[in-house]
């Protein structure tokens, strides 16, 4: 659902009126870089070009750069690659915890019914309780990791009795279709991909196991010199995700217009895409953090994060 609200957006969320209030620094920037994955709020933003519209009569020029997962995508923003990016709620927190020079600027939606644990038809895993011993691709630091440790936490199975695979989407991809793996933890739209080629047995989808948001996320360096440039970004992904939500019927065709991912696989992922953008409040901080806890508490991360000095607020909040 499209959200707008205060913290962040004391600004004013509509375009014309923050592109109009850009400062001087702002002035002062030739290009805004952003990273983006294959679905999802930002890819509506890039094809509706809106950022770029926002930004254009201030001479901002804007750079999309596209990964294949969150954990690339912060690496990217902590050494000045890009400026701003959207991931899901796990790698922020491996890269807090690495010390990377990172804020949150803004939520979204979690990735909900569209991000899952799944097996083949023909595999003899029924459920959860199966896994013990079996092999489980993964993106280590990505927010299907998180589905998995919570999922398992959940079912009361100890995540040491697994064997977790560590893989990018398409390695796991290639793994899952050549039986390497036993199941795959991962997001839309290779979940979705695989729903196409599959028909998967599913045992378990975020929306059943986590109560997170997605992140859009800011180089700290950059969001301290260019605030304005941050808000206008931020309501420019307003403007598109209102533009998803009266325009259902040409969400899909839209996402595969610029990742060329096929257009069934991104069909069924648009249908359970929630789209808004929103403030960090204390709920989603509370949330960040007990998933950083868990992540520490099981070693996977080296030190202890406080999600809160990480969390970016626009001046005059």
């Amino acid at each position: 659902m499209f959200s707008l609200t205060r913290r962040v957006f004391g600004l004013g969320l509509l375009a014309a009126g923050i592109a109009a209030s850009l400062s001087a620094s702002a002035q002062e920037l030739k290009q805004l870089n952003i990273g983006y994955q294959k679905t999802g709020l930002p890819v509506i933003a890039r094809q509706q070009q809106v950022i770029e519209k926002a930004l254009s009569d201030k001479g901002v020029a804007v750079k999309w750069v596209e990964f294949t997962a969150g954990p690339p995508l912060v690496e990217a923003l902590n050494v000045g690659a890009i400026d701003v990016g959207w991931t899901g709620d796990a790698p922020p927190i491996f890269g807090q915890s690495a010390g990377a020079n990172i804020v949150y600027a803004a939520a979204l939606p979690a990735n909900g019914d569209g991000e899952a644990i799944f097996v083949k038809p023909a595999s003899p895993i029924q459920s959860l309780a199966d896994l013990k011993g079996k092999r489980i691709g993964v993106g280590k630091g990505t927010s299907a990791h998180n589905l998995l440790v919570a999922a398992l936490e959940k079912a009361n199975i100890p995540f040491d009795q697994i064997t977790p695979v560590y893989l990018s989407p398409a390695d796991a991809a290639a793994a899952f279709a050549s039986d390497q793996i036993d199941a795959w933890a991962v997001w839309d739209p290779f979940y979705s991909i695989a729903e196409t080629r599959y028909q998967p047995r599913v045992l378990a989808r975020s929306s059943e196991v986590l109560k997170v948001n997605t992140c859009f996320l800011a180089n700290k360096d950059f969001a301290m010199a260019h605030p304005e440039t941050i808000a206008a970004t931020i309501s420019a992904l307003g403007v598109a995700a209102k533009w998803a939500d009266a325009n259902r019927d040409k969400v899909a065709a839209a996402l595969h217009e610029v990742t060329g991912v096929p257009l069934d696989a991104q069909t069924i992922a648009a249908n359970r895409t929630k789209f808004g953008i929103f403030p960090i409040t204390d709920e989603i901080i509370a949330g960040q953090q007990a998933t950083a806890d868990r992540f520490y508490k099981l070693k996977l991360i080296p030190n202890a994060v406080r999600i809160s000095d990480a969390v970016w607020t626009a001046p005059g909040n």
